[in-house]
């Protein structure tokens, strides 16, 4: 339905987070190389569980190779320099979400390259850096599938 998309992660227990997250909402996740780990990590796997094998986890040389070959129907930039709240679009099946690597988010040019109207971000207290990436996906991951009547689910 959705298309998570994490741009040179880092962190593995965050990946096998979100591989668990995909798996029970039906989303692809696509990891952008280069990765910060192994797809073995033990720690990945430790996260992840036995969700690796009910999701759908493909590898992408390149941010160009993932918009090549998939063609996401739209690519949001999910950013804490977002100026749009998460809440504000109308997501549709298709839609693609970009995050960028646990210690530095995404790169400015890429930012750019999305226009600003395409950068999300979800709100915090002044002073706040930014969420756990695991924790982020699911907030947009959830509002978009929510914005679909949980298309799919069990109830």
């Amino acid at each position: 339905m959705f298309h998570v998309v994490l741009y040179q992660p880092e962190i593995p227990p965050n990946t096998g987070n979100i591989i668990r997250l995909c798996a029970n909402t039906g989303s692809a996740l696509h990891l952008i190389h280069p990765l910060g780990f192994e797809l073995d990590d033990r720690r990945l796997r430790r996260a992840g569980l036995d969700y690796r094998e009910l999701a759908s986890v493909q590898e992408h040389a390149s941010l160009q190779d993932f918009t090549g070959s998939i063609r996401p129907a739209r690519l949001w930039g999910v950013s804490t320099r977002g100026t749009r709240h998460y809440t504000e679009p109308e997501f549709a099946a298709g839609d693609a979400f970009l995050f960028g690597p646990e210690t530095r988010g995404l790169p400015g040019d890429v930012l750019q390259s999305l226009g600003q109207a395409a950068v999300l971000r979800v709100p915090m207290t002044p002073g706040s850096r930014s969420l756990n990436l695991s924790n982020a996906v699911s907030i947009l991951v959830y509002e978009a599938w929510r914005q679909q009547g949980f298309a799919g689910s069990a109830g």
